[in-house]
């Protein structure tokens, strides 16, 4: 038996494909919710509580990337059990900023983690996160590790997501 191209032919394949093709595009990309790791995530150790100096200084460090940049911020340092150490709002940083950056610091302690992890969460999917009691899933919140410990976090908030993340990033790396 010999196979002829002809018109009818090449139209039968090219259906053939055209039907084939948006079947295996349509199949579900592994969710990365799904993958089970072998070791806990962000399974760091506590340490004891971040000493107000410490807290003190990243505050005055976020606040000077805040100044640098133009951004009014809330900028709040909790110790490893999510209690407030320090707080500054910058002058005339958003009143609800107060709470938010709080929340972000919190997030960050409790959860060992940057706040921004449970943005991409919920980003993907993991909608029960908005359902959890003093969970921001917002960037602007970063755990403050020393020696391989968390011994707090500093949580920014006043602009978008990302100028809070970069105002953290500086107060957080004062703390060694």
């Amino acid at each position: 038996m010999t196979l002829t191209l002809n018109v009818r032919n090449v139209a039968l394949i090219a259906v053939l494909l055209s039907v084939a093709s948006p079947i295996r595009a349509q199949q579900p990309a592994s969710n990365p919710l799904d993958v089970v790791p072998e070791k806990v995530p962000f399974d760091i150790p506590y340490g004891g509580p971040i000493l107000l100096e410490d807290a003190q200084a990243a505050i005055t460090a976020a606040v000077a990337e805040a100044k640098k940049r133009d951004w009014k911020m809330s900028i709040a340092v909790l110790d490893s059990g999510g209690n407030l150490v320090a707080f500054q709002r910058m002058d005339q940083a958003p009143i609800g900023a107060v709470l938010i950056a709080e929340q972000k610091a919190r997030t960050s302690v409790l959860l060992r983690r940057e706040s921004k992890v449970f943005e991409s969460f919920v980003q993907n999917g993991a909608t029960y996160l908005v359902t959890l009691p003093g969970v921001v899933a917002s960037r602007g919140g970063i755990p403050l590790i020393v020696q391989g410990k968390v011994v707090g976090a500093i949580g920014c908030a006043g602009g978008t997501g990302s100028q809070d993340e970069v105002v953290c990033k500086a107060g957080a790396a004062i703390v060694k």
